[in-house]
């Protein structure tokens, strides 16, 4: 079997943001939409205190909370874990936005531009208006296309480029790493067995797809 994770390494983020721009620019979300983001903390207590940065996003659930409440399942599962949305089926009813635990999904009606009103759209908003995201769920999709395409063309998605997530792809400090948990021979697997290592909300028991390096075992 096969099923994608990423791995995130906190030691190794340095908060550039330069993930949440390559996702916005390979996907051309909408202005304010971000699938890919870093929340940045002060930890620490004074006068030890320093910033630590969390790349945060959809987390590819084994148990979607978002899957179960859908009543079209516009929501589903991949067999190789990535949770996607049929925007043919989605009714735009949000029960997955409430229900989703990490805050990753949203919902764009009108498609907004990033300059308001009185300027008009861009040139890039006008060339990729990506009607069929308008009044229905949307979220970070690991960039399946690029996925879909690598594995179709013998590419090993997570170490050739051209089938990686532009997240992890664009990380000046390769701390985003992406790959098959299942290949216990992969690079996330590895990362795993040398690193230990959390998921974000690990008590609901959503089998999250998002790890966290800490420190080295």
């Amino acid at each position: 079997m096969t099923r994608y994770v990423m791995v995130a390494d906190i030691n190794r983020c340095v908060g550039c943001q330069t993930c949440t721009a390559a996702c916005k620019h390979t996907n051309a979300t909408a202005p304010g939409v971000q699938w890919r983001k870093v929340l940045d903390f002060e930890v620490g207590t004074y006068p030890d205190v320093r910033r630590a940065f969390i790349p945060v996003g959809c987390n590819h659930c084994l148990d979607a909370p978002c899957a179960d409440v859908c009543p079209t399942k516009a929501t589903y599962k991949r067999p190789d874990g990535i949770v996607s949305i049929d925007y043919d089926l989605c009714i735009g009813c949000a029960y997955c936005i409430q229900a989703c635990p990490y805050q990753a999904r949203d919902r764009v009606d009108i498609p907004n531009k990033a300059y308001g009103k009185q300027f008009g759209q861009m040139k890039h908003e006008q060339k990729v208006p990506h009607t069929e995201r308008r009044a229905v769920a949307q979220k970070c999709t690991f960039c399946v296309d690029r996925i879909d395409y690598g594995t179709a063309n013998g590419l090993t998605p997570g170490i050739d480029p051209d089938a990686t997530p532009a997240c992890a792809n664009s990380c000046i400090a390769n701390a985003l790493t992406f790959g098959d948990i299942d290949d216990p021979e992969s690079n996330v697997s590895k990362l795993l067995r040398t690193h230990e290592h959390f998921q974000m909300h690990a008590e609901l028991e959503t089998g999250s797809g998002f790890y966290y390096l800490w420190e080295r075992k």
